[in-house]
């Protein structure tokens, strides 16, 4: 969490993902490293070999925080 912390201080207009291994965090855990900063996470079924939490769970988890999702960008054609 630290780690989040100081790379939102130092990078504040970067994003900072949480990614493999969060199937292994509570969800205490994952809503403390979105205080710490993080503010992007890996959405999906699965990470090369790695598996992600299912989208549902991701859903029901940003409604208890109160964290709105990004629409993705799209390209200019």
């Amino acid at each position: 969490m630290r780690t989040i912390a100081v790379a939102r201080i130092l990078m504040p207009k970067s994003f900072v993902r949480l990614s493999a291994g969060r199937e292994d965090m509570s969800e205490e855990m994952q809503a403390l490293c979105f205080l710490c900063g993080a503010n992007s996470i890996f959405y999906g079924e699965k990470l090369l070999t790695t598996a992600n939490p299912e989208a549902e769970q991701d859903k029901q988890l940003f409604a208890r925080l109160g964290l709105k999702t990004l629409q993705p960008a799209t390209k200019a054609a």
